[in-house]
Formats: structure tokens, sequence, C-alpha cells
């Protein structure tokens, strides 16, 4: 069987795991204050063009997200995001076991506008009753979005400016964002990411590592005491170090890049040859996930050799499934999959 349906199905990148053994005996300082975590940070300070922001490493992405949604909201206030957005529908209430509602707001496609954030927290703050309504404290977005979408730089700016025009927060979630940064018609940089947003991660787990991701929190209200966060959160590893190799050699050398285009440059393979055939997409997605709408029979065709993420279905004949590359997707696969696409 190969295997499309995520892009966590592999280790990590075999110079992490080569890093991780020609370190192992190194003795260090625990809890991320070792040599490795430190100059993981500077190479993403440096690439992130932010010289001040704080940088900490966190085991995965339910708990990135549940730590700093809860270190930045007061116990009355809640979570702006899309409907589709992944702490609403895919972290098992995560952030409401914190004690904050999410508040989602229609999506199309993943992303959530500017003028609808203007709309959640002028609602609020015009209802007389305002008070006995769960406060709007924060933006959550993510880059890609949960349906494989990425916004584009005018799109974050919009969000930006009406987000510090309002006092709210922005958060990215960025899971898979070397994915995002990688689309071929992507115009955002981290640099212009941490420009835009107060606190976002960048994502290790589904980009490479072994497991791991990289908070960077850029406005200085929201730095205070986010390590006692993180050790409350049970999110504070002893062996902190093991967390900083990896991002060391992600970000060392320009490999996170590297081997996020290559998962993009392979997905649109994919794309291309269900395009070829006629198959309409339920998103539009230039990233390692791609959603075709396939009929029932070609599903089953495909499923004979190949595993891949059922979404939705689209009609009684029809599904949304979702192919995903990853960093570790070898080629030759994809191509037979591909000539499997051409001979339905």
């Amino acid at each position: 069987m190969i295997r499309f349906e995520s892009d966590y199905t592999e280790g990590a990148h075999e110079r992490i795991l080569k890093r991780l053994v020609e370190t192992n005996e190194e003795q260090t300082s625990g809890y991320g204050v070792d040599p490795h975590c430190e100059r993981a940070r500077e190479f993403i300070k440096k690439e992130c063009d932010t010289p001040n922001a704080e940088v900490h490493f966190l085991v995965g992405g339910t708990q990135t997200n549940t730590t700093v949604i809860a270190s930045i909201l007061r116990p009355h206030q809640g979570a702006v995001t899309a409907t589709t957005g992944h702490i609403a529908v895919h972290e098992t209430g995560a952030i409401e076991a914190t004690g904050h509602k999410v508040l989602t707001v229609p999506s199309a496609d993943g992303k959530i506008t500017a003028e609808q954030v203007k709309e959640v927290y002028d609602a609020h703050w015009n209802d007389v009753t305002h008070e006995h309504m769960v406060q709007p404290g924060l933006v959550y977005i993510s880059h890609p979005t949960e349906n494989g979408t990425t916004y584009t730089k005018a799109e974050l700016e919009a969000l930006s400016k009406v987000c510090r025009e309002c006092g709210l927060p922005l958060f990215m979630d960025g899971a898979r964002m070397g994915y995002g940064l990688a689309a071929p018609d992507s115009d955002l940089s981290l640099a212009d990411i941490a420009k835009l947003c107060d606190v976002f991660y960048i994502g290790g787990t589904k980009v490479g590592a072994l497991l791991g991701e990289a908070v960077v929190i850029v406005n200085d209200a929201l730095k205070k005491d986010f390590r006692y966060m993180i050790k409350q959160r049970g999110g504070m590893l002893a062996k902190g170090r093991l967390l900083g190799i990896q991002f060391e050699t992600l970000f060392e050398d320009g490999l996170y890049v590297d081997i996020a285009r290559h998962a993009v440059d392979l997905a649109i393979m994919i794309r291309d040859a269900f395009a070829k055939k006629g198959y309409p997409f339920r998103y539009a997605s230039t990233t390692n996930q791609q959603f075709p709408i396939l009929p029932d029979d070609v599903l089953a065709k495909l499923k004979e050799t190949y595993s891949f993420s059922f979404w939705e279905k689209f009609d009684d004949t029809h599904s949304v499934v979702r192919f995903c590359t990853s960093w570790a997707t070898k080629r030759e696969n994809v191509e037979r999959l591909v000539a499997d696409i051409e001979a339905l």
C-alpha cells in the first residue's frame, strides 16, 4: 500500500536522525536552555528578521495551540476562527477544555477575512448585553488552512490591520507552514508573517522533524511568563535539546524550505493528473494537500493500491478525498499514481 493520507506517516529526515545520533552522548542543560536550542533560536529569528522575538520549542500542534491560546486569553474570552479551523474541528475540544470558547465564523475555503473579524468585534461590543457573552480575545488562523488554502500577503495585511485596530492578537498556526511558503503562488515570507502576526509557530512534526513546533512570539505583551505556561501545560521537555537539534538542522542551511518544496512539487503533479482527467477539486489548493472530487467507483479502484483520506460526501455518487504528500514522499510513488490516474 502506498500511503498519501497524511504528512506525518514517516519518521524524520535522515539528516535530523544523523544529528541526533551524533549528539546523543553530549551533556547539556535541560528544558530548552541548551546550546542547540539557542542556536536554533538564532537561525529562526534571522530567517524571520525578528531579532527581538522569543522562540520556544513545544512537542506537538495541539499542545502548542492550547498553550499559546491559554496564555493570551482572559477567562471570559474566546478565540475567533473559521468553522473549519483546526482548533474548532480537529482538537477534541482542547481549547474549550482550557475554559475558552472557540468563536467560529463561516468560511468556504478555510480562510477568514478582515471584514469578518470586524463584524464579530462590532457585534459583541455593540450589543448592550455584551458582558453576558464570551468576549472575542484573539484571532486564530492557519497557513495553510485545514483545506490546503493559503493567505496572500494582502489578505494577511488586512487581517493584521483590523486585529491591531481592535486589540485582538493574531495567532497563526503554522503546523504546515513550510508547505504554505513553498506553494508556487505564495507571496508570503517568514519575515512577512513575523511582521504581521503577534505570535505564530513553525511546524516541524509535519515538515521533516520527528516531533516539535517552534513558537515565535513577536508581540512583547505576550512574552511575559510564557515558559510558566509551557511548564503548566506539560510542554516543557526535560531533554529540550532533542527539539533544538531538529530545528537547528532544519534551519541552518535551508533544509526546511527544500523539503517543503519537494512535497509541494509532487502534490502539484497529482493535482495536474486529476485535472487532466477532468476531475474537479473541492478547494483551490497549491500546497501539499489536494482535494479531488471523484466518483465512488474510481475511489474503489484507487484504494486497491493507495491510501488517502476521506473528506466529505459531495453527492450520492461522488466523494471529496485528500491526497497528501510530505517531505519524504518518493517521486516514483507519485509517478505510479499519476500513471494509474491516467489509466482510469
